[in-house]
């Protein structure tokens, strides 16, 4: 069986993740590529596709989201993505089970029933078209419903983000309408074999822990969606086995590693996959993810791993290495600061967020 170092797994990853080269592909597509973008902060799905794709511009995918061509909605561990319309109605049939679970293991003072009823509130209301938060929270307090049971309706009913709450112009996500109806719904053990499947073509090879940490599922449910999944099979240095689609790219040692720059809450820094691929140095973890912050630091990858944080001050991006960076470095660096630049500059139909 093959070895995998993290250098393997990392240039792998980058390369699955659309951060090798960017690539020519419609929004929609590069979505269904990459396994969506999570977006809690909805300017870094955009952050995400511009270091991905070549000649994105913010109206194409604010266009998007408008016309449900691309959909924002709570899906793999609960937590808000950028998926493809086609992508949709599959991974969160993938991951609707073990959420209802979770989330009733979490409230002991909400039953299924309960649940079950603030969805026929939330549908009723949302008949009539979409509502802000607080007048869908008014509604169940309304029917006399337990407070904070909203946060669980995503599970019984589904939601998506209407624009233009939850765009680049207007990040804050905080209007709600019915996902769009797409025919019956996925078969739920097949859905959770295709978002097995695609999870590793978008980030693997890696481990069944690791599906299990991304979907947001026990490691039980993982093994049993990879089993439908005709798999290759390779080793992480400390011996872990680490699943593979057939014809997952592995590339090799000269493989270019440009400079990008990444907004927060990229996926390809998070979960067992970026440990795996050690993409985020262990000394500096603290300076990308900190408790007392509202959302984990942008980044910027050098030779393919974060090598410094950056931030859009007066109109330029200003970078902040954890350590000094040769003299060619500094300029890749700086180069791709001043092409983000020059994009968050042009407003476009879409002015930057405050």
């Amino acid at each position: 069986m093959r070895v995998l170092t993290a250098d393997d797994r990392l240039r792998a990853l980058l390369a699955r993740q659309l951060l090798t080269g960017r690539a020519d592909l419609t929004v929609p597509r590069a979505l269904e590529r990459i396994g969506g973008l999570q977006t809690q902060h909805a300017p870094s799905g955009y952050l995400g596709l511009w270091s991905r794709l070549a000649r994105f511009d913010r109206a194409t995918l604010t266009a998007m989201l408008h016309d449900g061509r691309v959909v924002q909605a709570w899906a793999m561990r609960s937590t808000i993505h950028m998926l493809g319309r086609r992508d949709h109605p599959v991974f969160t049939a993938a991951v609707r089970a073990e959420q209802r679970a979770d989330w009733l293991r979490l409230r002991r003072d909400v039953t299924e029933a309960d649940m079950v009823a603030a969805a026929r509130v939330v549908g009723g209301l949302l008949a009539g078209g979409p509502r802000r938060h607080a007048e869908i929270t008014a509604a169940l307090a309304d029917a006399g419903l337990p407070a904070g049971v909203f946060p669980g309706v995503q599970h019984w009913v589904g939601l998506v983000r209407v624009p233009p709450a939850g765009t680049w112009a207007t990040p804050r996500a905080h209007v709600y309408g019915p996902a769009p109806a797409t025919g019956p719904g996925p078969e739920p053990a097949a859905a959770r074999t295709e978002l097995a499947r695609r999870y590793l073509r978008a980030f693997g090879p890696a481990s069944a822990p690791d599906v299990a940490r991304f979907a947001g599922w026990p490691v039980g449910v993982a093994r049993a969606a990879l089993a439908g999944t005709p798999l290759r099979r390779f080793a992480a240095v400390d011996g872990t086995e680490l699943l593979d689609v057939p014809r997952g790219p592995l590339p090799g040692p000269d493989t270019p590693l440009p400079v990008r720059l990444l907004g927060p809450f990229d996926a390809v820094l998070l979960l067992g996959h970026a440990a795996g691929a050690a993409i985020v140095p262990a000394a500096h973890r603290h300076h990308v993810f900190a408790t007392n912050r509202p959302r984990s630091a942008p980044t910027f990858l050098l030779h393919g791993r974060v090598a410094g944080t950056w931030e859009h001050r007066d109109g330029r991006v200003v970078t902040a290495p954890f350590a000094p960076l040769a003299d060619a470095d500094r300029r890749a660096v700086d180069d791709e600061a001043d092409r983000l630049a020059d994009w968050l500059r042009d407003p476009g139909p879409d002015a930057p967020p405050a």
